[in-house]
């Protein structure tokens, strides 16, 4: 079984490792391979002052999510109910084989969403 750092997708749930958002968890909304970063909702949130706009009339400040870099987040297993580190474990079945993340701790399969 290998690990690839590009297993986090969008729409999984992760759970925040280090940082000041250590210990939260929350879902992928963005995955920037050429950064290697994650930006997941709600957390890492910073404030950012912006021109008055056809989007932001008023202008002022807004906040957003930032991104992690990927070491800093896990895959969530629901059955371990924490951050996990993951696997591959490849089914081979007739002409095609299928690939599935695996918790590494329960060896559950761990859903995209």
């Amino acid at each position: 079984m290998q690990t690839s750092k590009w297993s986090i997708r969008k729409n999984d749930t992760v759970q925040v490792i280090a940082g000041r958002e250590k210990g939260k968890s929350g879902k992928v909304l963005r995955v920037s391979q050429k950064t290697g970063r994650v930006t997941v909702g709600g957390l890492n949130m910073v404030k950012r002052h912006v021109k008055p706009s056809q989007k932001h009339p008023q202008g002022g400040l807004i906040e957003k999510e930032t991104g992690l870099h990927f070491s800093n987040v896990l895959l969530f297993c629901t059955k371990c109910n924490r951050g996990v580190r993951h696997g591959i474990k490849v089914e081979k079945g007739g002409d095609r084989s299928k690939k599935a993340r695996i918790c590494k701790r329960c060896d559950a399969e761990i859903s995209g969403a």
